[in-house]
């Protein structure tokens, strides 16, 4: 499995929990509202760096591809704090 795609899954699983967590924070407390804030803004540039990683060559696509790894592990970070908020 190249980077891309191990990136491609787990965004993929991560996009998962988002869509659940979503409804929760929209259904749930308001303390959740500014940690999903947070935890977005870090899914947007995680989205961002898989795309250069698909545009970039091999050198550079492995630099942002690890950057956008530990964002990743950020966001399942926040996600698990989130589903403890709600």
């Amino acid at each position: 499995m190249t980077l891309r795609e191990r990136l491609e899954q787990e965004l993929e699983d991560l996009r998962t929990t988002r869509d659940e967590l979503r409804v929760r924070v929209h259904l749930g407390k308001m303390g959740a509202e500014e940690q999903w804030e947070q935890v977005e803004k870090q899914w947007q540039h995680v989205e961002s760096k898989l795309k250069i990683v698909g545009e970039a060559g091999r050198e550079i696509a492995e630099d942002v591809g690890e950057a956008a790894n530990l964002a990743i592990e950020e966001i399942k970070a926040g996600y698990t704090k989130l589903r403890k908020l709600l």
